[in-house]
């Protein structure tokens, strides 16, 4: 059975999925901050820069100027300009592409557990559990939730294929 497709997600999916993004970048700006003000700042940046970049894929996606799950769709016309739909699934996903995507919970991870041994932290070791859970998890159940109902995904979506294990 085909599950419906929105046309624009519900307030609600975009409020939650950026409500996990938004709650990795600050445990993780949190935890580098015990490494110094300087790690933290740099992690943000980052992490802006990630926001960007997802932006900028957004100009060929069928959401281009629509409410995603993510609200991203909206924001892009504000920056770039429409691509072309046809690319979209063109582009090489490869796990190799989203490392970068995953660079957001490592260096938090790899941060804190330095910080572990160089003099062990109760609240370290929990807020290094919560970014885990969060980015495995959370992103797992937002994808899960989100993606079912994509009309990019119906339409092609290479991320889609690499995640489902079709590629």
């Amino acid at each position: 059975m085909k599950t419906q497709c929105y046309e624009n997600y519900p307030l609600w999916m975009v409020i939650l999925a950026n409500t996990l993004s938004i709650s990795i970048y600050i445990i993780g700006a949190f935890i580098l901050y015990g490494l110094g003000i300087i790690f933290s700042a740099l992690y943000l940046v980052f992490c802006l820069f990630m926001e960007i970049r997802l932006l900028k894929n957004c100009s060929n996606c069928y959401y281009y100027g629509k409410s995603c799950a993510f609200g991203k769709g909206r924001l892009s016309p504000h920056i770039f300009e429409k691509g072309d739909p046809d690319l979209f699934y063109q582009e090489d996903v490869s796990w190799y592409a989203v490392l970068p995507d995953f660079l957001v919970f490592l260096f938090p991870m790899v941060g804190g557990i330095i910080l572990l041994f160089i003099e062990f932290n109760w609240i370290t070791l929990l807020l290094i559990i919560v970014i885990l859970i969060l980015s495995l998890a959370g992103n797992a159940m937002i994808r899960s939730l989100t993606c079912r109902n994509c009309q990019q995904r119906e339409l092609g979506c290479s991320a889609a294929e690499l995640f489902e294990g079709e590629k």
